[in-house]
């Protein structure tokens, strides 16, 4: 049975490494890693390309289908934000636990680590898998270098629970995103002659106003969700830079942006329409030099499972959830889904309340029930 105080002595351990994601996650790799073979799974390390950061595949029981639990091993940065404890060292104070991660989603690792040890005594009648992967908090980028490798070793589970905070309800869907940079051409010259030189923030601010305009369509016309909050796709500009003085005209300005989609508006031709914008802007320029270069920088799929499919009804009985819902921030959950392996996302926290923010922390409340959760996962992988 749970032992609650065995999942804070293993989430004190994970919270303990700085794993941001510009850093190397494989001092907590190494742990993980040795927590698990420790208990008898089967391990694979999956290296990122640079080597600097790995993921995990673990497996322990017969062979089979089994289900499998995902948890990325990465966090937000620190940086700019007013804790008032030590973010990196986990404090229990009353009915919660602070520390980076704890919530997103080192709480729900820690479970998944200390489930390890129980099932390690059970008689599994089919396969417990785990999957730990790397640099999810910068577009699921980790998880997506690793698949070639993890799609064999993880086969066909009859379920997969990706760990993200729900406040333990089951999630069976979200929106896919794509995050892009337009960078855009024109001439430099001096200030006091710029009417004869293409200035690149004027393409910019023109495009800009281009995605906005796009915005607006699919807020007015596109695919409509009620599920989510915002029931449609968005287009957000997060950042815009250019020029170098004030009295030179600028020839390169770029503009960071981002598009996150319902299922029912596809990726090819919401790209589509912003290529298609980008050529009309550069067409109103009559300088042969002014263009606009849209490059995808990384992309993950949305997560649409149904929510009478038989994985959802499975894992609200496992969570003791009493309906399924949407959330707002995306996950790997797509990633598994496009495997053909039917995926819900269930974890301990909340993204809204807890997420992200400075003095993160996790409810007990929480921790204990996603660890009642993992036991109801054994059982029925015993039976």
């Amino acid at each position: 049975m749970t032992d609650l105080a065995g999942t804070l002595e293993i989430l004190e351990r994970l919270t303990a490494f700085d794993t941001v994601s510009r850093n190397s996650n494989l001092a907590l790799a190494a742990y993980a890693q040795d927590v698990l073979t420790g208990h008898g799974f089967r391990v694979t390390r999956l290296p990122s390309p640079c080597g600097r950061k790995t993921g995990l595949y673990a497996e322990t029981g017969p062979a089979g289908a089994g289900v499998l639990l995902s948890a990325h091993t990465d966090v937000v940065p620190v940086d700019g934000q007013a804790w008032s404890r030590d973010p990196f060292r986990l404090t229990r104070e009353g009915a919660r636990v602070y520390g980076r991660g704890t919530t997103d989603m080192k709480g729900y690792a820690a479970s998944v680590l200390a489930l390890a040890g129980r099932a390690a005594a059970a008689e599994l009648k089919a396969p417990l898998k785990i999957v730990l992967s790397y640099d999810e908090e910068v577009g699921c980028v980790g998880i997506q270098q690793m698949l070639d490798r993890l799609a064999p070793l993880a086969g066909r589970p009859r379920a997969c629970f990706v760990g993200e905070p729900t406040q333990m309800q089951v999630a069976t869907g979200h929106k896919g995103k794509a995050a892009l940079r337009a960078v855009c051409r024109g001439r430099s010259g001096h200030s006091a002659l710029a009417p004869q030189f293409t200035n690149a923030l004027h393409l910019a601010a023109d495009f800009l106003a281009e995605l906005r305009a796009l915005q607006a369509d699919f807020a007015a016309h596109g695919a409509r969700d009620a599920a989510y909050d915002v029931p449609y796709t968005t287009v957000h500009a997060g950042t815009l830079s250019g020029g170098s003085a004030l009295n030179i005209v600028p020839d390169r300005a770029e503009l960071a942006f981002e598009y996150r989609h319902l299922p029912a508006d596809r990726p090819g031709d919401i790209m589509a329409r912003i290529r298609a914008a980008a050529d009309r802007v550069s067409a109103r320029y009559p300088a042969p030099e002014a263009c606009i270069e849209v490059a995808l920088d990384s992309a993950y799929p949305g997560l649409g499972t149904p929510a009478d499919s038989p994985v959802a009804v499975y894992a609200r009985a496992l969570a003791r959830s009493p309906g399924c819902t949407k959330v707002a921030f995306g996950t790997e959950a797509g990633v598994f889904d496009r495997l053909g392996i039917p995926t819900v996302v269930c974890g301990p926290g909340s993204m809204a309340g807890q997420g992200h923010q400075p003095d993160e922390y996790l409810e007990l409340s929480q921790l204990a029930a996603c660890d009642a959760m993992m036991d109801r996962i054994l059982e029925d992988l015993t039976v």
